[in-house]
């Protein structure tokens, strides 16, 4: 669970966890908070990663994964700690792993009613079209931070997780492709933030296509991860 800044919310969401996943174990990564984000986690009865400086999602999704490879966990479930996903759906998440290595929980496949508008429609739709021809199956939402990773992922992001802006999403996406791992989405409903500040404001928005267009292009024109997915973690 990537978190920065989520003191309103950080401790309900680790509840809902707990909750809905008894048996899960769960790390916080504070990506350099200035609030109570980590405080709290830690008395939610979370384990926690601080960083001392502010990596991104990217950076906090590294320290995750090298965390998870560490321990040889098989599998990692990406949870946003603004409480907007649901942890009742990884269940169908973790399912989906049975034909996959990343399992992604997609706004737009039909299920729930969230919408997208201005520049950041028109980048997911774009990236959507593109990311279905290279992973050659349909793709609607590969910008979703809601996601479960198998025994290849997990290896694979521990040794390469891109931690620049989109990378934690456009990048890691193109990464997992070019190392031949299966990608699927599943849908899923995406609630509203329990607190805490939108990460992208009206003036982000505005930049997020050209960016993600960047984010893409670099993806497909770096060298391909030297990592045997054949392998299991």
């Amino acid at each position: 669970m990537p978190a920065l800044n989520e003191q309103a919310s950080v401790g309900a969401v680790i509840e809902q966890v707990k909750k809905s996943l008894p048996g899960a174990d769960l790390l916080v990564v504070d990506d350099g908070s200035v609030d109570e984000t980590a405080k709290l986690a830690r008395a939610a009865g979370a384990d926690v990663a601080r960083l001392a400086v502010n990596l991104g999602v990217g950076g906090a999704m590294r320290t995750g994964f090298r965390y998870a490879a560490a321990r040889g966990y098989d599998v990692v479930v990406q949870v946003d700690a603004d409480g907007q996903h649901d942890p009742e759906e990884v269940a169908a998440l973790l399912r989906g792993l049975d034909e996959a290595d990343i399992v992604i929980g997609s706004r737009f496949a039909g299920k729930g009613s969230y919408k997208a508008s201005g520049p950041r429609k028109y980048a997911m739709v774009a990236l959507s079209l593109v990311f279905s021809r290279l992973a050659r199956r349909k793709l609607t939402d590969v910008t979703s931070g809601f996601k479960a990773m198998g025994p290849k992922a997990i290896k694979l992001f521990a040794a390469y997780y891109p931690a620049e802006y989109l990378g934690d999403t456009v990048e890691s996406l193109v990464l997992a492709i070019r190392a031949k791992l299966t990608i699927a989405e599943i849908p899923v409903i995406m609630r509203e933030r329990a607190g805490g500040t939108p990460s992208h404001s009206p003036i982000k928005s505005a930049v997020y296509l050209s960016r993600a267009g960047l984010a893409l292009l670099l993806a497909l024109v770096r060298r391909r991860p030297a990592v045997d997915s054949s392998d299991s973690a």
